[in-house]
Protein backbone atom coordinates (compact mmCIF):
# COMPACT_ATOMS: atom_id res chain seq x y z
CA UNK A 1 0.00 0.00 0.00
CA UNK A 2 1.40 3.33 -0.92
CA UNK A 3 1.19 5.87 1.97
CA UNK A 4 0.76 9.64 0.48
CA UNK A 5 1.17 11.97 3.51
CA UNK A 6 -0.36 15.42 3.85
CA UNK A 7 2.24 17.88 2.85
CA UNK A 8 3.25 15.47 0.01
CA UNK A 9 0.13 16.43 -1.90
CA UNK A 10 0.63 20.22 -0.42
CA UNK A 11 3.81 20.02 -2.04
CA UNK A 12 1.94 19.21 -5.21
CA UNK A 13 -0.64 21.86 -4.74
CA UNK A 14 1.92 24.20 -4.33
CA UNK A 15 3.96 22.92 -7.39
CA UNK A 16 0.75 23.09 -9.37
CA UNK A 17 -0.24 26.69 -8.13
CA UNK A 18 3.34 28.18 -8.90
CA UNK A 19 3.09 26.23 -12.64
CA UNK A 20 -0.49 27.87 -13.38
CA UNK A 21 0.78 31.40 -11.85
CA UNK A 22 4.00 31.34 -14.54
CA UNK A 23 2.01 30.26 -17.54
CA UNK A 24 -0.75 33.23 -16.93
CA UNK A 25 1.95 35.53 -15.89
CA UNK A 26 3.72 34.89 -19.46
CA UNK A 27 0.60 34.69 -21.21
CA UNK A 28 -0.31 37.90 -20.06
CA UNK A 29 3.09 39.33 -20.60
CA UNK A 30 2.78 37.71 -24.48
CA UNK A 31 -0.53 38.77 -25.00
CA UNK A 32 -0.46 42.05 -23.38
CA UNK A 33 3.00 43.00 -25.13
CA UNK A 34 1.09 41.74 -29.03
CA UNK A 35 -1.91 43.87 -28.41
CA UNK A 36 0.08 47.24 -27.31
CA UNK A 37 1.94 46.41 -30.44
CA UNK A 38 -1.62 45.95 -32.54
CA UNK A 39 -2.73 49.16 -30.36
CA UNK A 40 0.34 51.10 -31.82
CA UNK A 41 0.13 49.88 -35.74
CA UNK A 42 -3.42 50.26 -35.59
CA UNK A 43 -3.46 54.13 -33.95
CA UNK A 44 -0.51 54.33 -37.20
CA UNK A 45 -3.10 53.21 -39.99
CA UNK A 46 -5.22 55.68 -39.04
CA UNK A 47 -3.13 58.38 -38.70
CA UNK A 48 -1.53 57.52 -42.59
CA UNK A 49 1.67 55.77 -41.17
CA UNK A 50 2.87 52.53 -41.96
CA UNK A 51 4.00 52.14 -38.30
CA UNK A 52 6.05 49.83 -36.60
CA UNK A 53 5.06 45.21 -36.63
CA UNK A 54 3.19 44.47 -34.37
CA UNK A 55 5.34 42.73 -32.31
CA UNK A 56 7.59 45.50 -31.95
CA UNK A 57 6.38 46.69 -28.48
CA UNK A 58 7.45 42.91 -27.64
CA UNK A 59 10.81 43.10 -28.98
CA UNK A 60 11.29 46.27 -27.27
CA UNK A 61 10.24 45.27 -24.13
CA UNK A 62 12.74 42.32 -24.57
CA UNK A 63 15.86 44.41 -25.82
CA UNK A 64 15.82 46.21 -22.63
CA UNK A 65 16.67 42.71 -20.56
CA UNK A 66 20.37 42.92 -22.83
CA UNK A 67 20.74 46.44 -22.94
CA UNK A 68 23.37 48.41 -19.99
CA UNK A 69 21.40 49.33 -16.80
CA UNK A 70 22.95 52.68 -15.69
CA UNK A 71 21.88 54.90 -12.68
CA UNK A 72 21.19 58.97 -13.06
CA UNK A 73 23.76 60.67 -9.98
CA UNK A 74 20.26 62.25 -9.30
CA UNK A 75 18.40 58.95 -8.28
CA UNK A 76 17.33 58.27 -4.72
CA UNK A 77 18.88 54.67 -3.92
CA UNK A 78 18.05 52.05 -3.27
CA UNK A 79 14.45 53.58 -3.61
CA UNK A 80 14.89 54.40 -7.17
CA UNK A 81 15.53 50.31 -7.95
CA UNK A 82 12.64 48.68 -5.01
CA UNK A 83 10.04 51.28 -6.75
CA UNK A 84 10.57 49.44 -10.15
CA UNK A 85 10.66 46.11 -8.85
CA UNK A 86 7.00 46.98 -6.62
CA UNK A 87 5.91 48.29 -10.22
CA UNK A 88 6.10 44.71 -11.66
CA UNK A 89 4.73 42.92 -8.82
CA UNK A 90 1.99 44.06 -7.87
CA UNK A 91 0.80 43.38 -11.20
CA UNK A 92 2.12 39.80 -11.32
CA UNK A 93 -0.09 39.75 -8.19
CA UNK A 94 -3.13 40.80 -10.11
CA UNK A 95 -2.75 38.05 -12.43
CA UNK A 96 -2.70 35.71 -9.30
CA UNK A 97 -6.07 37.57 -7.96
CA UNK A 98 -7.62 37.73 -11.30
CA UNK A 99 -7.23 34.85 -14.16
CA UNK A 100 -5.51 32.57 -11.61
CA UNK A 101 -7.96 32.55 -8.35
CA UNK A 102 -10.36 34.22 -9.40
CA UNK A 103 -10.57 36.61 -6.54
CA UNK A 104 -12.15 39.70 -5.03
CA UNK A 105 -12.36 43.12 -7.30
CA UNK A 106 -11.91 44.50 -3.82
CA UNK A 107 -7.55 43.82 -3.80
CA UNK A 108 -7.87 44.82 -7.68
CA UNK A 109 -9.03 48.09 -7.03
CA UNK A 110 -6.06 48.26 -3.63
CA UNK A 111 -3.60 46.91 -6.62
CA UNK A 112 -4.18 49.59 -8.78
CA UNK A 113 -4.23 52.05 -5.99
CA UNK A 114 -0.33 50.77 -5.00
CA UNK A 115 0.33 51.31 -8.79
CA UNK A 116 -0.79 55.11 -8.74
CA UNK A 117 2.06 55.29 -5.68
CA UNK A 118 4.33 53.42 -7.67
CA UNK A 119 3.80 55.77 -10.41
CA UNK A 120 4.41 58.81 -8.29
CA UNK A 121 7.33 57.99 -6.79
CA UNK A 122 8.83 55.98 -9.63
CA UNK A 123 9.19 59.65 -11.12
CA UNK A 124 10.21 61.37 -7.94
CA UNK A 125 13.13 58.33 -7.18
CA UNK A 126 14.99 59.21 -10.58
CA UNK A 127 15.56 62.87 -9.61
CA UNK A 128 14.94 64.02 -13.57
CA UNK A 129 12.87 67.05 -13.40
CA UNK A 130 10.79 65.54 -16.52
CA UNK A 131 10.12 62.34 -13.41
CA UNK A 132 9.09 65.16 -11.00
CA UNK A 133 6.50 66.79 -13.27
CA UNK A 134 4.89 63.17 -13.76
CA UNK A 135 4.81 62.61 -10.56
CA UNK A 136 3.05 65.75 -9.98
CA UNK A 137 1.25 64.93 -12.53
CA UNK A 138 0.42 61.38 -11.14
CA UNK A 139 -1.36 62.43 -8.14
CA UNK A 140 -4.05 64.62 -10.79
CA UNK A 141 -4.61 61.32 -12.54
CA UNK A 142 -5.23 59.33 -9.16
CA UNK A 143 -7.83 62.14 -8.22
CA UNK A 144 -9.54 61.28 -11.66
CA UNK A 145 -9.36 57.53 -12.38
CA UNK A 146 -9.91 56.21 -8.22
CA UNK A 147 -12.92 57.41 -8.22
CA UNK A 148 -14.19 55.89 -11.25
CA UNK A 149 -13.62 52.88 -9.24
CA UNK A 150 -16.57 53.29 -7.35
CA UNK A 151 -18.16 51.21 -10.27
CA UNK A 152 -17.66 48.91 -7.39
CA UNK A 153 -20.38 49.71 -5.82
CA UNK A 154 -22.65 49.72 -8.49
CA UNK A 155 -21.54 46.06 -9.30
CA UNK A 156 -22.07 45.17 -5.64
CA UNK A 157 -25.85 46.26 -5.86
CA UNK A 158 -26.51 44.25 -8.60
CA UNK A 159 -24.97 41.18 -7.83
CA UNK A 160 -24.43 41.31 -4.13
CA UNK A 161 -20.69 40.24 -4.35
CA UNK A 162 -17.42 41.62 -5.40
CA UNK A 163 -15.87 38.12 -5.82
CA UNK A 164 -15.15 38.05 -9.41
CA UNK A 165 -16.22 33.85 -9.12
CA UNK A 166 -19.54 35.09 -7.82
CA UNK A 167 -19.77 37.91 -10.84
CA UNK A 168 -19.21 35.41 -13.12
CA UNK A 169 -21.79 32.93 -11.66
CA UNK A 170 -24.54 35.55 -11.14
CA UNK A 171 -23.76 36.16 -15.34
CA UNK A 172 -24.25 32.44 -15.98
CA UNK A 173 -27.76 32.80 -14.51
CA UNK A 174 -29.17 36.76 -15.24
CA UNK A 175 -27.43 37.10 -18.32
CA UNK A 176 -23.96 40.05 -19.05
CA UNK A 177 -23.63 42.70 -16.70
CA UNK A 178 -22.99 44.75 -19.77
CA UNK A 179 -27.14 44.83 -20.46
CA UNK A 180 -28.31 45.69 -16.77
CA UNK A 181 -25.14 48.04 -15.65
CA UNK A 182 -24.06 49.58 -18.83
CA UNK A 183 -23.05 52.83 -17.83
CA UNK A 184 -21.28 51.42 -15.07
CA UNK A 185 -19.65 49.16 -17.71
CA UNK A 186 -18.45 52.60 -19.63
CA UNK A 187 -17.16 54.19 -16.54
CA UNK A 188 -14.42 51.20 -16.22
CA UNK A 189 -14.14 51.27 -20.21
CA UNK A 190 -12.84 55.06 -19.83
CA UNK A 191 -10.21 53.57 -16.64
CA UNK A 192 -9.29 51.37 -18.97
CA UNK A 193 -8.97 54.23 -21.98
CA UNK A 194 -6.54 56.08 -19.48
CA UNK A 195 -4.14 53.85 -19.32
CA UNK A 196 -3.84 53.49 -23.43
CA UNK A 197 -0.69 54.41 -24.56
CA UNK A 198 -1.60 57.91 -26.42
CA UNK A 199 -4.57 57.86 -24.46
CA UNK A 200 -6.33 61.66 -23.89
CA UNK A 201 -6.07 61.03 -20.32
CA UNK A 202 -2.53 59.99 -20.10
CA UNK A 203 -0.94 63.16 -18.46
CA UNK A 204 1.83 61.56 -16.67
CA UNK A 205 3.50 60.67 -19.65
CA UNK A 206 2.53 63.80 -22.35
CA UNK A 207 5.18 64.03 -24.72
CA UNK A 208 5.68 67.17 -23.38
CA UNK A 209 7.79 65.46 -20.56
CA UNK A 210 9.42 63.08 -22.71
CA UNK A 211 8.50 59.80 -21.27
CA UNK A 212 7.33 60.73 -17.97
CA UNK A 213 7.99 59.14 -14.93
CA UNK A 214 10.25 56.81 -17.13
CA UNK A 215 12.33 59.25 -18.99
CA UNK A 216 15.49 57.97 -16.39
CA UNK A 217 15.18 54.49 -16.30
CA UNK A 218 17.05 52.18 -18.74
CA UNK A 219 18.71 48.72 -19.18
CA UNK A 220 16.55 46.03 -17.11
CA UNK A 221 15.11 48.59 -14.91
CA UNK A 222 13.08 49.87 -18.10
CA UNK A 223 12.35 46.19 -18.77
CA UNK A 224 10.54 45.49 -16.06
CA UNK A 225 8.38 48.62 -16.74
CA UNK A 226 7.79 47.91 -20.03
CA UNK A 227 6.84 43.81 -18.80
CA UNK A 228 4.63 45.61 -16.15
CA UNK A 229 2.86 48.02 -18.68
CA UNK A 230 2.20 44.71 -21.07
CA UNK A 231 0.76 42.39 -17.64
CA UNK A 232 -1.11 45.49 -16.66
CA UNK A 233 -3.12 45.83 -20.11
CA UNK A 234 -3.88 42.47 -20.10
CA UNK A 235 -5.41 42.52 -16.32
CA UNK A 236 -7.86 45.41 -17.09
CA UNK A 237 -9.06 43.77 -19.88
CA UNK A 238 -9.62 40.84 -18.57
CA UNK A 239 -11.30 41.80 -15.69
CA UNK A 240 -13.27 44.34 -17.74
CA UNK A 241 -14.68 41.19 -20.06
CA UNK A 242 -14.81 38.43 -17.02
CA UNK A 243 -17.23 41.35 -14.78
CA UNK A 244 -19.04 42.64 -17.62
CA UNK A 245 -19.73 40.01 -20.15
CA UNK A 246 -19.42 36.72 -18.03
CA UNK A 247 -18.03 33.69 -18.23
CA UNK A 248 -16.00 33.78 -21.79
CA UNK A 249 -14.23 31.01 -24.27
CA UNK A 250 -10.39 31.87 -25.29
CA UNK A 251 -11.76 32.67 -28.35
CA UNK A 252 -13.95 35.46 -26.69
CA UNK A 253 -11.45 36.97 -24.43
CA UNK A 254 -9.25 37.01 -27.63
CA UNK A 255 -12.07 38.81 -29.68
CA UNK A 256 -12.94 41.03 -26.81
CA UNK A 257 -9.47 42.32 -26.27
CA UNK A 258 -8.36 42.52 -29.81
CA UNK A 259 -11.70 44.57 -30.47
CA UNK A 260 -11.31 47.16 -27.02
CA UNK A 261 -8.06 47.34 -28.30
CA UNK A 262 -8.74 48.74 -31.27
CA UNK A 263 -11.64 51.03 -29.81
CA UNK A 264 -9.02 52.65 -27.59
CA UNK A 265 -6.86 52.99 -30.63
CA UNK A 266 -8.92 54.89 -32.75
CA UNK A 267 -9.77 56.83 -29.74
CA UNK A 268 -6.51 57.77 -29.07
CA UNK A 269 -5.40 58.69 -32.80
CA UNK A 270 -8.23 60.95 -33.15
CA UNK A 271 -7.90 62.85 -30.37
CA UNK A 272 -5.51 65.01 -28.56
CA UNK A 273 -3.74 64.65 -25.20
CA UNK A 274 -5.86 67.07 -22.48
CA UNK A 275 -3.95 69.27 -20.22
CA UNK A 276 -4.12 67.94 -16.59
CA UNK A 277 -6.97 70.27 -15.61
CA UNK A 278 -8.77 69.59 -18.28
CA UNK A 279 -8.33 65.65 -18.31
CA UNK A 280 -9.19 65.37 -14.40
CA UNK A 281 -12.49 67.10 -14.78
CA UNK A 282 -13.88 65.26 -17.97
CA UNK A 283 -12.76 61.86 -16.24
CA UNK A 284 -14.69 62.90 -13.18
CA UNK A 285 -17.71 64.42 -15.08
CA UNK A 286 -18.27 61.30 -16.89
CA UNK A 287 -17.59 58.98 -13.33
CA UNK A 288 -20.15 61.06 -12.20
CA UNK A 289 -22.87 60.82 -14.79
CA UNK A 290 -21.82 56.73 -15.31
CA UNK A 291 -22.50 56.12 -11.40
CA UNK A 292 -25.36 58.69 -10.76
CA UNK A 293 -27.12 57.28 -14.29
CA UNK A 294 -26.25 53.87 -12.57
CA UNK A 295 -28.08 54.17 -9.49
CA UNK A 296 -30.62 56.05 -11.01
CA UNK A 297 -31.68 53.45 -13.64
CA UNK A 298 -31.16 50.49 -10.75
CA UNK A 299 -33.97 52.32 -8.65
CA UNK A 300 -36.38 53.09 -11.19
CA UNK A 301 -36.11 49.48 -12.23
Amino acid sequence: MINISYNSFLVIDTMNLMANVLINVVIAFLLGSLLLGLHRKIMARIQLRPGPPVIQHLLHSLKFFFKETSFPKTASMPFYVSITCLYCAIWILAVIIGPVTYGTLLIIFAIYAVYKIVEHNAGSSSGSPYGKLSCVRAVFSAAAEIPLFAVLAIIFLQTGTINIGDIVTYQAVHGPLIFSIPLAALVFFILILSKSPYSPFSITKGKDIISGFETEHFGVLRGYMMLSESIAWYVLLWVFLTVFFGPLSINGYLIGMVSITAITALINATTPILNPNHSVMSQITLAIVGIGGSLLLMFIV
